[in-house]
């Protein structure tokens, strides 16, 4: 059976997407892009469009699921307010279609794909990169490959993997499971 997850890093300068089809464990990348806000006049009129982008998609692919990026918390409270509105703007359009959402934070998105919270965005892309087989990112912004970021950790952490195998480092991983290895 086949599931489609949309993944969304949301904010009010430039929103990142992307959309995966999980089939029999493996992972598609079925499209990923960026909103570009910064050059709408007023944040009432960013809200509007990431909620009719938002629409727009799931309208499109029909997602399963949707799976969000959780707002950092920074010094920045105006900054912190409306990437929370960002982010409530996109989950209200997800709701208002009955598709169930999931929040992560950036440290667990970082740890669910590179296996290090710390990551930087272009090493979470590498390994985005990596694991599905692509050639390129379509795309000239980071925040595209965090939307993608954000759809690839909800399916790891959605119970659709293996759970009764275990690994004692690398080696053991890798012996266990050779098609990981590229």
């Amino acid at each position: 059976m086949e599931r489609i997850i949309l993944g969304i890093d949301p904010g009010t300068t430039i929103m990142g997407f992307a959309l995966i089809s999980v089939k029999k464990g493996k992972i598609t990348l079925i499209s990923m892009h960026e909103l570009i806000l910064k050059k709408y006049p007023n944040h009432e009129t960013k809200l509007k469009i990431i909620f009719d982008r938002t629409l727009a998609l799931i309208d499109q692919y029909h997602p399963d699921e949707v799976a969000l990026e959780a707002p950092f918390f920074g010094k920045n409270v105006q900054s912190m307010l409306k990437l929370g509105r960002a982010q409530g703007v996109a989950m209200a359009a997800s709701l208002y279609r009955d598709i169930p959402i999931k929040e992560y934070s950036p440290k667990k998105i970082k740890m669910a794909i590179t296996g290090n919270g710390n990551a930087s965005k272009e090493q979470v892309a590498s390994m985005l990169k990596s694991l599905l087989n692509l050639k390129e990112f379509p795309t000239k912004y980071l925040d595209a490959s965090d939307g993608l970021a954000v759809a690839v950790c909800h399916h790891f952490n959605s119970g659709a993997l293996q759970v009764d195998k275990s690994y004692s480092g690398w080696d053991s991983f890798l012996k266990q499971n050779p098609e990981r290895l590229k």
